[in-house]
């Protein structure tokens, strides 16, 4: 485990939207929020075939609003009974995962500025994205691929989904 000064400057509020820009979220987080344990991966196959990615980043805020000006683009998809995903009808941007315990916001969604400093802004990245959380489904690791990537050897690691039980109590 680690302690939190270790993961640099930490966000008080985070921005960002689909690629189309239709869908714009704004996320507020609280003095104690603990960047350790809300940092997550997952490597199941309903995340993989979403993202279109190996594994997907994603950081469990206490909750969003939209700053879009309207909220038609959203829709949710449930590949099963224990969460939503919620995309941009238009472009197809996987924004967040919505569980019983939540929602974790898809860290490719945050504002480059916030993520990492584009046009002079504050890097929050690492922090975000710090690996020391937890990492969902790790069964299904890509051997040589996924199972040498340091940030996803890091954390708590577990075969399948954390409890949500366990996740309530850890935050």
């Amino acid at each position: 485990m680690t302690d939190e000064s270790t993961l640099g400057p930490k966000p008080t509020t985070l921005t960002g939207g689909c690629l189309c820009a239709k869908l714009r979220y704004t996320v507020t987080l609280p003095r104690s929020h603990d960047f350790v344990k809300n940092a997550m991966t997952c490597q199941c196959t309903q995340c993989r075939r979403q993202s279109g990615a190996l594994f997907t980043a994603f950081h469990r805020v206490p909750d969003f609003r939209w700053t879009s000006d309207t909220t038609a683009s959203l829709a949710e998809y449930g590949a099963s009974p224990a969460a939503k995903r919620g995309f941009c009808r238009d472009c197809g941007s996987w924004l967040y995962y919505r569980g019983q315990d939540g929602y974790s916001i898809c860290l490719g969604t945050v504002d480059p500025e916030i993520l990492f400093g584009e046009n002079g802004g504050e890097a929050y990245g690492r922090a975000l994205a710090n690996g020391f959380g937890f990492h969902e489904w790790r069964e299904n690791e890509i051997e040589g691929v996924t199972s040498d990537i340091p940030m996803l050897m890091r954390g708590q690691r577990h075969q399948g989904m954390f409890p949500a039980e366990d996740v309530k109590a850890k935050l």
